[in-house]
């Protein structure tokens, strides 16, 4: 749809954007260096204007503060509309309206939702003091306030959020950081146990202690704060401070009732789209970790990486303007634990044959593969090694070809 395209009874309404994070920001841009001239709004819940959310377990708790996507400049010059601190509450998609929690509607020509994720709670700690999800920048700041005096950090999960975390906290100098994971290795369930035994020992030399292959039965307070956390086998360790990284969940409430497809828990979940974005909805559209791009095709297309995000933003805002025929490329993710940038590149699946090509004692690099073709590639203080491996990936290489 070009700036001239309106749909009758939406005149002015343009391109609104629910979801004021990286997705979204993405999405306006890309539009208007398409040549879109209308109005161009973006609703987010929280107060602050977009931000990036990868360094809020890195950086920013570490003491930086929120690094902005844009500034105030390039809303002006770009024309585009912030609504900030407004919540979602449902969508009118016969009536091309986006319904906020006050009750105000605001139409649209094309919607595109950008909500992202929900960080799950353990259950019976919503409201204990000491214990913390990582989501938003005020999230990062009340962790980051009370690690200024804790003794001891409990973090339970040891996914890339968890590993984040840990890392960040054993360098703001919390002389006890434990890591908690039910499975048998740290990132088991994106890496595959023996590279996740790899980013065991990064965090174990660092002084981190990990604990794998036991759950959490509870936490126990004191005076309303947490002050241990109970184990599965018996075993009950001292925390001042508790940190839940134990998977999220699509933001997809305000969509009951829209007629949206949202997709099935066995698909990913997500809102479900084909594979440029589009929802079942006519003119709406989703972007980022919230969207399922395939399940409307029957498969997940759920991707939760920064890149992919930033790839589909720029389809979906050129799509806005004029129809493209462009590919997303190949996922690609990046994590930052102490001194070492872990990257995956491609389609590993923790249940594919791994092939570790390099390993210094710190520094590795490893080959993924399914019957017989290479997937992906995982390397830690290897960009080079692994970010030559695109085209290989796109080429479904045998892996026999590389080793």
């Amino acid at each position: 749809m070009n700036a001239g395209t309106v749909r009758e009874g939406t005149e002015g309404a343009g391109i609104v954007i629910v979801g004021a994070g990286l997705g979204g920001i993405r999405v306006a841009e890309r539009a208007r260096q398409s040549g879109y001239t209308g109005p161009v709004t973006l609703i987010g819940a929280e107060n602050y204007q977009p931000y990036d959310r990868p360094p809020l377990s890195k950086e920013v708790l570490r003491g930086a503060d929120r690094v902005e996507l844009k500034d105030d400049d390039y809303y002006r010059e770009s024309d585009l509309t912030l609504r900030m601190g407004v919540r979602v509450a449902s969508i009118d998609t016969a009536a091309h309206a986006v319904v906020t929690d006050s009750g105000e509607r605001i139409e649209y020509q094309s919607l595109v939702l950008a909500t992202g994720l929900m960080p799950r709670a353990l259950p019976g700690t919503e409201d204990v003091a000491g214990v913390h999800l990582l989501r938003t920048y005020d999230d990062c700041v009340a962790l980051r306030d009370d690690a200024k005096d804790a003794k001891s950090a409990i973090v339970i999960g040891a996914g890339f959020i968890g590993c984040e975390v840990a890392a960040s906290l054993h360098q703001l100098g919390v002389p006890s950081v434990t890591i908690i994971e039910p499975q048998e290795a740290p990132l088991a369930q994106a890496l595959g146990v023996e590279v996740g035994n790899l980013v065991r020992r990064v965090h174990v030399e660092a002084g981190v202690d990990i604990r794998t292959g036991v759950g959490v039965s509870g936490v126990d307070t004191a005076d309303g704060r947490a002050s241990a956390v109970r184990l599965d086998d018996g075993t009950v360790l001292p925390a001042d401070v508790v940190v839940v990284g134990i998977g999220s969940v699509p933001v997809t409430d305000y969509l009951d009732g829209s007629g949206i497809e949202v997709a099935s828990r066995e698909l990913g979940g997500g809102i479900a789209c084909d594979e440029s974005g589009r929802t079942s909805a006519p003119d709406v559209y989703a972007v980022g970790d919230v969207a399922n791009w395939g399940a409307r095709a029957g498969r997940n297309g759920r991707v939760e990486h920064w890149n992919n995000t930033v790839e589909q933003a720029a389809l979906i805002g050129a799509e806005l303007v004029l129809p493209s025929a462009e590919a997303l490329a190949l996922p690609y993710f990046w994590s930052d634990q102490f001194d070492l940038k872990i990257q995956m590149l491609g389609h590993p699946a923790p249940s594919d044959e791994v092939h570790i090509v390099s390993d210094d004692g710190r520094k590795f690099v490893a080959y993924y593969s399914r019957d017989g073709l290479l997937t992906g590639v995982v390397g830690a203080g290897k960009a080079g090694a692994v970010m030559k491996m695109r085209a290989k990936l796109q080429a479904s290489t045998p892996i026999a070809d590389l080793l």
